[in-house]
């Protein structure tokens, strides 16, 4: 069995955002017993990524964290017609991915205590977000 849906999330600023409850109440129906889901997002300033759940102190860190590695106004990007966040958003959407993929146990998603979904925005502003969810199972 493989059900799938398109799901638009709406836009949020630049950082790290906990998307966890949104992509559940999204899913294509019930989850199956065992399988997978896999979560793609259609975009290429933005990334997806699994991390803590519980602090937000750790998504504000992330957020820093790569601003820090990929700064914006390098002299050597080329990439500069869409603004100073556009090429350090594509440089950081390949550091985090595109896709995820997340065991189904028992009706539920396999994630640890502490784990969460995130969708990384790394656009001032990139406008509302679409994912492609996909559930593979029994």
């Amino acid at each position: 069995m493989i059900r799938q849906t398109e799901i638009r999330l709406t836009p949020r600023r630049r950082g790290c955002h906990l998307v966890t409850a949104e992509i559940l109440r999204s899913l294509p129906g019930p989850l199956p017993e065992a399988g997978l889901l896999n979560i793609f997002v259609k975009h290429t300033s933005c990334g997806l990524t699994i991390n803590e759940n519980a602090d937000p102190d750790v998504r504000a860190d992330l957020n820093r964290i790569l601003d820090h590695i990929v700064p914006e106004g390098q002299p050597w990007y080329e990439h500069t017609m869409e603004g100073l966040d556009d090429m350090p958003a594509h440089a950081k959407a390949t550091l985090t991915d595109v896709s995820l993929n997340i065991p189904i146990t028992r009706g539920r998603l396999n994630l640890g205590t502490w784990q969460g979904i995130y969708l990384c925005e790394f656009r001032d502003y990139g406008g509302p977000r679409t994912l492609v969810l996909t559930v593979i199972g029994e």
